[in-house]
């Protein structure tokens, strides 16, 4: 149908289509859980009379105690529907999403740039607020064929050859910028635009779109790249949909409570000066370090439940095989086991458990750690499907996560960075470019002052200046984007 559509110059109604396919059970699950922060009190109200009837009805059915089984059906489907009407009057959905009324939310200087993959081409769909039909830009047949063959090489390189990957990740930028004719893509946007929501689509997920370079050759040098283009923030969503739901949480005014897991392994030299150094930017701040992290302690803390700010440094990965069993490492891994009928802790914050979280008063989820923006995009249903999803559904309107196996020392930097920007109030999409472009251009020289004025112990100022004093530290340490890439500020 989106080809259809396309065909027809719908594209409104193509994107529509698109919408249905994406993240379709994620946002209905979000919905269930935050019915009381998404819709206005009476609604909430109807929302719960309908779910517990149709419950009631259901178990009815599956005990056999129905009097007619084919009239509770008939009645349980009327009521779905007068459910779903309903919500969809306040928060379209699913198939009932409808672009234009998705645009009226949209701020008048942003920009939405979103991809579909189909089997034959990608498109890109570019719209505004004011936009009456999106722009589509289509490739052609072989640049698709271009596109599978430099993801396999990319995702070859980065599994088997990590120093390989690592020094040809600036080229391979310029490669995947000239194969999804990204400037082509900007110029359709007005000049009026200065911020850009990405919303990949599949593999797209996988690489640092805002770092691509825009109007350049390759190796002409240090290039201008998507953040350049748009200074009031490039952030990811991964569907319309799910980013109109994170509008529509509400959180606390006051950002000033911090929930932090500081090095649980113990073997992260840069994590605990990373830590006490974003705590002190808050007047309340609890941090479980060491072998206080502890995944059962995590799991119960009512800090984690009432924190405006969560913020994990650890290790994590991303399990390609089962991505259910993607985690993050907490203190005293072990083998998992079945006591009593129950199963035991085993030190891996799975994103199975991190659905369980309730983090209702959660702004902001920052995942120092590696991989944890990683997602299944082979799977069918265009589901997404990742730890950053897991704490979108747990209750945080955003989540800033790496793309990637990150450099410790460079990620700490960025990071610090990253939550000052934030005292500055700025926006979290701001925030973080910011970071990563002052990352990108700050000498040793300028690190080493910046780092001294920090509120460090002497034995951290100490570990910096002599990183820092270091005669073979390049001039520029941290201009290539392996060091301030990796990072994406997803959803609102």
């Amino acid at each position: 149908m989106v080809a259809v559509c396309i065909e027809l110059d719908k594209s409104s109604e193509a994107i529509e289509y698109v919408e249905r396919s994406k993240t379709r059970n994620l946002v209905e699950e979000i919905i269930s859980r935050d019915l009381k922060t998404i819709f206005p009190l009476e609604v909430v109200t109807q929302l719960e009379h309908y779910r517990n009837e149709i419950a009631a009805g259901q178990e009815q059915i599956q005990q056999g105690n129905a009097k007619n089984q084919k009239d509770l059906a008939q009645h349980l489907q009327k009521l779905r529907q007068q459910r779903n009407d309903l919500q969809d009057y306040y928060l379209p959905i699913g198939s009932s999403f409808k672009l234009d009324k998705f645009q009226n939310n949209i701020d008048h200087d942003t920009a939405i740039v979103e991809f579909y993959v189909t089997r034959k081409k990608l498109l890109t769909f570019i719209f505004t607020s004011e936009t009456q039909q999106p722009i589509v830009w289509q490739s052609e047949p072989q640049d698709l064929d271009k596109l599978v063959n430099w993801i396999n090489e990319y995702l070859g390189s980065y599994y088997t050859e990590k120093s390989d990957w690592q020094k040809e990740l600036s080229n391979r930028l310029h490669e995947l910028a000239d194969i999804l004719s990204i400037d082509d893509i900007i110029q359709q946007i007005p000049e009026r635009c200065d911020r850009l929501i990405l919303i990949p689509h599949q593999y797209l997920h996988l690489f640092p779109l805002h770092a691509l370079p825009i109007n350049s050759q390759q190796g002409e040098g240090k290039s201008e790249i998507l953040m350049d283009r748009f200074p009031a923030g490039v952030s990811y969503a991964p569907s319309c949909q799910l980013l109109q739901l994170t509008k529509t949480r509400k959180r606390p005014e006051e950002f000033t409570h911090l929930f932090a897991v500081q090095n649980p392994t113990d073997d992260l030299d840069y994590t605990n000066l990373e830590v006490e150094v974003i705590k002190s930017f808050f007047q309340a701040a609890e941090v479980l370090a060491s072998q206080d992290a502890k995944e059962a302690t995590v799991k119960v803390n009512q800090n984690l439940t009432t924190a405006h700010y969560c913020h994990f440094s650890c290790h994590g990965y991303f399990n390609r095989e089962s991505p259910v069993e993607s985690a993050l490492v907490l203190a005293e891994t072990k083998t998992k086991q079945i006591v009593q009928g129950k199963t035991t802790e085993d030190g891996f914050l799975t994103l199975g458990e991190i659905f369980g979280l309730k983090l209702e008063q959660c702004r902001l989820v920052t995942l120092s750690a590696c991989e944890t923006g990683l997602i299944d995009f082979k799977n069918s249903s265009d589901e997404y499907i990742g730890l950053s999803s897991g704490f979108l559904v747990a209750g945080s309107p955003a989540v800033v996560s790496s793309l990637w196996t990150v450099n410790q020392v460079s990620t700490a930097l960025l990071l610090i960075k990253f939550y000052e920007n934030l005292q500055n109030q700025m926006s979290l999409a701001v925030a973080l470019n910011k970071a990563q472009l002052w990352l990108r251009n700050a000498t040793k020289e300028e690190l080493q002052q910046w780092t001294s004025d920090l509120p460090l112990s002497l034995s951290h100022q100490e570990q910096l200046y002599d990183l820092f004093d270091d005669d073979e530290l390049d001039p520029i340490p941290y201009e290539q984007p392996y060091h301030w890439a990796a990072f994406c500020a997803i959803g609102q």
